[in-house]
Protein backbone atom coordinates (compact mmCIF):
# COMPACT_ATOMS: atom_id res chain seq x y z
CA UNK A 1 0.00 0.00 0.00
CA UNK A 2 1.23 3.52 -0.62
CA UNK A 3 2.54 5.10 2.57
CA UNK A 4 2.16 8.80 1.89
CA UNK A 5 -0.57 11.38 1.46
CA UNK A 6 -0.20 13.50 -1.65
CA UNK A 7 1.00 17.03 -0.90
CA UNK A 8 -1.86 19.52 -0.59
CA UNK A 9 -1.39 23.06 -1.77
CA UNK A 10 -4.55 24.85 -0.72
CA UNK A 11 -6.82 25.12 2.30
CA UNK A 12 -9.81 24.38 0.07
CA UNK A 13 -8.39 20.95 -0.70
CA UNK A 14 -7.77 20.30 2.98
CA UNK A 15 -11.41 21.02 3.62
CA UNK A 16 -12.51 18.81 0.75
CA UNK A 17 -10.84 15.68 2.10
CA UNK A 18 -11.83 16.29 5.67
CA UNK A 19 -8.47 17.31 7.14
CA UNK A 20 -10.12 20.62 7.83
CA UNK A 21 -13.84 20.46 8.56
CA UNK A 22 -16.29 22.72 6.73
CA UNK A 23 -18.96 24.44 8.78
CA UNK A 24 -21.69 22.33 7.16
CA UNK A 25 -20.38 19.22 5.42
CA UNK A 26 -22.60 17.57 2.82
CA UNK A 27 -24.10 14.28 3.96
CA UNK A 28 -25.78 11.27 2.40
CA UNK A 29 -27.08 7.90 3.53
CA UNK A 30 -24.08 5.61 4.00
CA UNK A 31 -26.06 2.65 2.60
CA UNK A 32 -29.03 2.40 0.29
CA UNK A 33 -31.29 0.50 2.69
CA UNK A 34 -33.65 2.02 5.24
CA UNK A 35 -32.20 2.91 8.62
CA UNK A 36 -28.76 3.75 7.28
CA UNK A 37 -26.68 6.23 9.26
CA UNK A 38 -25.62 9.46 7.58
CA UNK A 39 -22.14 9.81 6.15
CA UNK A 40 -20.20 12.86 5.06
CA UNK A 41 -19.71 12.87 1.32
CA UNK A 42 -17.17 14.14 -1.23
CA UNK A 43 -16.81 13.61 -4.97
CA UNK A 44 -13.90 13.55 -7.37
CA UNK A 45 -12.24 11.79 -10.26
CA UNK A 46 -9.73 8.98 -9.88
CA UNK A 47 -6.35 9.73 -11.38
CA UNK A 48 -4.74 6.38 -10.52
CA UNK A 49 -5.35 3.19 -8.55
CA UNK A 50 -1.85 2.18 -7.40
CA UNK A 51 -3.04 -1.05 -5.77
CA UNK A 52 -6.19 -2.92 -4.82
CA UNK A 53 -7.28 -0.73 -1.90
CA UNK A 54 -5.88 2.74 -2.63
CA UNK A 55 -6.89 5.41 -5.12
CA UNK A 56 -5.49 8.78 -6.03
CA UNK A 57 -8.26 11.31 -6.48
CA UNK A 58 -8.62 14.74 -8.02
CA UNK A 59 -11.28 16.06 -5.67
CA UNK A 60 -12.00 19.14 -7.76
CA UNK A 61 -12.44 16.90 -10.80
CA UNK A 62 -10.83 19.53 -12.98
CA UNK A 63 -7.58 17.81 -13.91
CA UNK A 64 -5.50 19.86 -11.51
CA UNK A 65 -2.50 18.47 -9.67
CA UNK A 66 -4.09 18.74 -6.22
CA UNK A 67 -4.34 14.96 -5.89
CA UNK A 68 -5.12 13.04 -2.72
CA UNK A 69 -4.25 9.44 -1.86
CA UNK A 70 -7.37 7.79 -0.38
CA UNK A 71 -7.40 4.47 1.48
CA UNK A 72 -10.59 2.56 0.69
CA UNK A 73 -12.55 1.69 3.81
CA UNK A 74 -13.50 -1.87 4.65
CA UNK A 75 -11.07 -3.77 2.43
CA UNK A 76 -7.53 -5.11 2.58
CA UNK A 77 -5.79 -6.16 -0.65
CA UNK A 78 -2.63 -8.22 -0.77
CA UNK A 79 0.58 -6.24 -0.96
CA UNK A 80 2.00 -4.78 -4.15
CA UNK A 81 5.79 -4.75 -4.58
CA UNK A 82 6.13 -2.77 -7.81
CA UNK A 83 3.65 0.01 -8.55
CA UNK A 84 3.07 1.12 -12.11
CA UNK A 85 0.54 2.74 -14.41
CA UNK A 86 1.42 -0.08 -16.80
CA UNK A 87 -0.21 -3.39 -15.78
CA UNK A 88 2.55 -5.54 -17.28
CA UNK A 89 5.13 -3.90 -14.99
CA UNK A 90 3.28 -4.52 -11.74
CA UNK A 91 4.47 -7.09 -9.23
CA UNK A 92 3.17 -8.13 -5.85
CA UNK A 93 2.08 -10.88 -3.52
CA UNK A 94 -0.25 -13.49 -4.94
CA UNK A 95 -3.65 -11.85 -5.70
CA UNK A 96 -2.25 -8.30 -5.40
CA UNK A 97 -1.97 -7.57 -9.13
CA UNK A 98 -5.37 -9.14 -9.83
CA UNK A 99 -7.01 -6.95 -7.16
CA UNK A 100 -5.37 -3.86 -8.65
CA UNK A 101 -6.71 -4.73 -12.10
CA UNK A 102 -10.22 -5.46 -10.85
CA UNK A 103 -10.38 -2.19 -8.93
CA UNK A 104 -9.44 -0.33 -12.11
CA UNK A 105 -12.25 -2.08 -13.98
CA UNK A 106 -14.84 -1.17 -11.38
CA UNK A 107 -13.75 2.46 -11.33
CA UNK A 108 -13.72 2.65 -15.13
CA UNK A 109 -17.34 1.42 -15.19
CA UNK A 110 -18.27 4.71 -13.54
CA UNK A 111 -16.00 6.81 -15.71
CA UNK A 112 -13.56 7.04 -12.79
CA UNK A 113 -15.87 9.52 -11.07
CA UNK A 114 -16.31 8.54 -7.43
CA UNK A 115 -18.34 9.36 -4.36
CA UNK A 116 -16.34 9.16 -1.15
CA UNK A 117 -18.10 8.71 2.21
CA UNK A 118 -17.25 8.19 5.86
CA UNK A 119 -18.91 8.61 9.21
CA UNK A 120 -16.08 10.86 10.36
CA UNK A 121 -14.12 13.24 8.19
CA UNK A 122 -11.08 12.73 10.42
CA UNK A 123 -10.78 8.97 9.77
CA UNK A 124 -7.31 8.24 8.40
CA UNK A 125 -4.87 5.40 7.77
CA UNK A 126 -1.18 6.33 7.75
CA UNK A 127 -2.08 9.92 6.93
CA UNK A 128 -4.50 9.04 4.15
CA UNK A 129 -8.23 9.76 4.47
CA UNK A 130 -10.28 6.59 4.91
CA UNK A 131 -13.33 6.60 2.68
CA UNK A 132 -15.90 4.22 1.28
CA UNK A 133 -15.85 4.51 -2.51
CA UNK A 134 -18.79 4.24 -4.90
CA UNK A 135 -19.20 4.72 -8.65
CA UNK A 136 -22.41 5.53 -10.49
CA UNK A 137 -23.47 2.91 -13.05
CA UNK A 138 -26.81 3.16 -14.87
CA UNK A 139 -27.87 5.94 -12.55
CA UNK A 140 -27.15 4.06 -9.31
CA UNK A 141 -24.24 4.32 -6.88
CA UNK A 142 -22.45 0.98 -6.51
CA UNK A 143 -20.14 0.41 -3.58
CA UNK A 144 -16.72 -0.58 -4.92
CA UNK A 145 -15.37 -2.01 -1.67
CA UNK A 146 -18.32 -4.32 -1.16
CA UNK A 147 -17.96 -5.66 -4.69
CA UNK A 148 -14.20 -6.25 -4.22
CA UNK A 149 -14.95 -8.25 -1.06
CA UNK A 150 -17.88 -10.15 -2.59
CA UNK A 151 -15.78 -11.17 -5.59
CA UNK A 152 -12.97 -12.36 -3.31
CA UNK A 153 -10.30 -9.90 -4.42
CA UNK A 154 -9.78 -8.45 -0.94
CA UNK A 155 -10.28 -9.34 2.69
CA UNK A 156 -12.93 -7.55 4.70
CA UNK A 157 -11.32 -5.21 7.22
CA UNK A 158 -13.39 -3.62 9.97
CA UNK A 159 -12.13 -0.21 11.04
CA UNK A 160 -12.77 1.27 14.51
CA UNK A 161 -15.27 4.09 14.36
CA UNK A 162 -16.23 3.46 10.72
CA UNK A 163 -18.85 0.75 11.04
CA UNK A 164 -21.47 1.87 8.50
CA UNK A 165 -20.62 -0.80 5.90
CA UNK A 166 -19.37 -3.58 8.17
CA UNK A 167 -22.49 -5.76 8.12
CA UNK A 168 -22.67 -5.63 4.33
CA UNK A 169 -18.95 -6.39 3.96
CA UNK A 170 -19.15 -9.19 6.52
CA UNK A 171 -21.90 -10.84 4.47
CA UNK A 172 -19.97 -10.23 1.25
CA UNK A 173 -16.86 -11.91 2.66
CA UNK A 174 -18.85 -14.97 3.68
CA UNK A 175 -20.35 -15.20 0.19
CA UNK A 176 -16.89 -15.04 -1.41
CA UNK A 177 -15.47 -17.63 0.97
CA UNK A 178 -18.36 -20.06 0.49
CA UNK A 179 -18.00 -19.80 -3.28
CA UNK A 180 -14.19 -20.18 -3.25
CA UNK A 181 -13.67 -16.97 -5.20
CA UNK A 182 -10.21 -15.52 -5.90
CA UNK A 183 -8.43 -15.32 -2.52
CA UNK A 184 -10.59 -18.18 -1.27
CA UNK A 185 -9.49 -20.47 -4.11
CA UNK A 186 -6.90 -22.37 -2.09
CA UNK A 187 -4.60 -23.35 -4.96
CA UNK A 188 -4.97 -20.37 -7.30
CA UNK A 189 -1.37 -19.23 -6.75
CA UNK A 190 0.33 -22.62 -6.95
CA UNK A 191 -0.88 -26.11 -5.97
CA UNK A 192 0.32 -27.48 -2.65
CA UNK A 193 2.00 -28.12 -0.36
CA UNK A 194 -0.26 -30.65 1.42
CA UNK A 195 -3.13 -29.52 -0.77
CA UNK A 196 -5.38 -32.40 0.20
CA UNK A 197 -4.73 -32.35 3.94
CA UNK A 198 -8.01 -30.60 4.74
CA UNK A 199 -6.19 -28.25 7.11
CA UNK A 200 -8.48 -25.83 8.95
CA UNK A 201 -8.17 -22.63 10.97
CA UNK A 202 -10.07 -21.58 14.08
CA UNK A 203 -9.55 -18.35 16.00
CA UNK A 204 -10.52 -17.44 19.53
CA UNK A 205 -11.16 -13.69 19.31
CA UNK A 206 -12.54 -13.14 22.80
CA UNK A 207 -10.10 -14.15 25.52
CA UNK A 208 -11.41 -15.07 28.95
CA UNK A 209 -11.63 -12.00 31.15
CA UNK A 210 -10.22 -8.72 29.88
CA UNK A 211 -8.57 -9.22 26.49
CA UNK A 212 -5.78 -6.72 27.16
CA UNK A 213 -4.78 -8.64 30.29
CA UNK A 214 -5.01 -12.08 28.70
CA UNK A 215 -3.35 -11.73 25.30
CA UNK A 216 -2.56 -15.41 25.07
CA UNK A 217 -6.26 -16.14 25.42
CA UNK A 218 -6.54 -14.88 21.84
CA UNK A 219 -5.20 -17.53 19.48
CA UNK A 220 -5.15 -19.14 16.06
CA UNK A 221 -5.58 -22.93 15.95
CA UNK A 222 -4.30 -24.75 12.87
CA UNK A 223 -5.84 -28.22 12.75
CA UNK A 224 -4.68 -31.12 10.58
CA UNK A 225 -7.40 -33.78 10.22
CA UNK A 226 -5.33 -35.94 7.88
CA UNK A 227 -3.29 -39.05 8.66
CA UNK A 228 0.02 -37.40 7.69
CA UNK A 229 2.02 -34.63 9.35
CA UNK A 230 1.89 -31.25 7.56
CA UNK A 231 5.06 -29.10 7.66
CA UNK A 232 4.09 -25.40 7.76
CA UNK A 233 7.48 -23.66 7.99
CA UNK A 234 7.11 -20.29 6.25
CA UNK A 235 3.31 -20.38 6.34
CA UNK A 236 1.73 -17.42 8.12
CA UNK A 237 -1.39 -16.26 9.90
CA UNK A 238 -2.91 -12.81 10.07
CA UNK A 239 -6.06 -10.95 10.91
CA UNK A 240 -7.36 -8.47 8.33
CA UNK A 241 -4.55 -6.03 9.15
CA UNK A 242 -1.11 -6.06 7.55
CA UNK A 243 0.61 -7.73 10.49
CA UNK A 244 1.44 -11.41 10.18
CA UNK A 245 3.02 -14.21 12.19
CA UNK A 246 5.26 -16.55 10.17
CA UNK A 247 5.80 -20.09 11.40
CA UNK A 248 9.48 -20.80 12.09
CA UNK A 249 11.56 -23.55 10.49
CA UNK A 250 10.65 -27.01 11.69
CA UNK A 251 7.01 -26.25 12.51
CA UNK A 252 4.79 -29.27 11.83
CA UNK A 253 1.08 -29.79 12.42
CA UNK A 254 0.93 -33.42 13.55
CA UNK A 255 -1.47 -35.87 11.96
CA UNK A 256 -4.83 -35.42 13.66
CA UNK A 257 -3.35 -32.63 15.78
CA UNK A 258 -3.02 -28.88 16.15
CA UNK A 259 -0.58 -25.99 16.30
CA UNK A 260 -1.60 -22.82 18.15
CA UNK A 261 -0.38 -19.26 17.76
CA UNK A 262 -1.01 -17.19 20.89
CA UNK A 263 -1.09 -13.42 20.47
CA UNK A 264 1.06 -12.53 23.48
CA UNK A 265 4.49 -13.54 24.77
CA UNK A 266 5.69 -16.96 25.85
CA UNK A 267 8.16 -19.74 25.18
CA UNK A 268 7.56 -21.63 21.95
CA UNK A 269 6.98 -25.38 21.98
CA UNK A 270 6.39 -27.74 19.08
CA UNK A 271 2.66 -27.04 19.06
CA UNK A 272 2.28 -23.68 20.84
CA UNK A 273 3.80 -20.55 19.30
CA UNK A 274 3.76 -17.00 20.66
CA UNK A 275 3.45 -13.93 18.46
CA UNK A 276 4.76 -11.53 21.11
CA UNK A 277 2.27 -8.72 20.52
CA UNK A 278 1.38 -6.27 23.25
CA UNK A 279 -2.26 -5.61 22.30
CA UNK A 280 -5.22 -7.77 21.22
CA UNK A 281 -5.75 -8.02 17.48
CA UNK A 282 -9.22 -9.47 17.07
CA UNK A 283 -12.41 -7.41 17.21
CA UNK A 284 -14.96 -8.85 19.60
CA UNK A 285 -18.56 -9.11 18.45
CA UNK A 286 -20.23 -6.20 20.24
CA UNK A 287 -23.48 -5.08 18.58
CA UNK A 288 -24.04 -2.28 21.10
CA UNK A 289 -20.86 -0.65 19.79
CA UNK A 290 -21.42 -1.61 16.15
CA UNK A 291 -18.70 -4.30 16.15
CA UNK A 292 -19.97 -7.13 13.95
CA UNK A 293 -16.89 -9.42 13.86
CA UNK A 294 -13.56 -9.98 12.14
CA UNK A 295 -11.52 -12.82 10.66
CA UNK A 296 -8.37 -14.91 10.87
CA UNK A 297 -6.47 -16.27 7.87
CA UNK A 298 -3.80 -18.92 7.14
CA UNK A 299 -1.55 -18.54 4.07
CA UNK A 300 0.98 -21.03 2.73
CA UNK A 301 4.47 -20.33 1.38
CA UNK A 302 3.10 -19.56 -2.10
CA UNK A 303 0.68 -16.93 -0.81
CA UNK A 304 -2.40 -19.08 -1.17
CA UNK A 305 -5.08 -18.59 1.47
CA UNK A 306 -5.45 -22.14 2.73
CA UNK A 307 -7.86 -21.77 5.65
CA UNK A 308 -9.83 -19.02 7.35
CA UNK A 309 -12.46 -18.19 9.91
CA UNK A 310 -14.70 -15.17 9.30
CA UNK A 311 -16.76 -14.69 12.43
CA UNK A 312 -19.46 -14.86 13.43
CA UNK A 313 -20.00 -17.62 10.89
CA UNK A 314 -23.05 -17.58 8.63
CA UNK A 315 -26.11 -19.29 10.05
CA UNK A 316 -28.17 -21.77 8.06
Amino acid sequence: MLRRLAALAAATTLTAIGLATPAQAATTACRAEAGSPRCQVWTGKVDWAPDGDTIRVDLAGDGTKDLVSVRILGIQAMEMKTYSHYPERRKGDCHAVAANARLEELLAAGGNYVRLTSLKASSKSEGRPLRSVAVKVNGQWRDVGEQMVREGYTLWQAWPGEWAMDEAYHRAAQVAAAAGRELYDTDSCKPGPAQNSGITLTVNPDAEGIDEKNLNGEWFQVHNPSAADVPISGWWVRDSGLRRYTFPAGTVVPAGGDVYVHIGKGRDTATHKYWGLTKPIFTNVDPANHAVGDGGYLFDVHGDLRAWMIYPEAQG
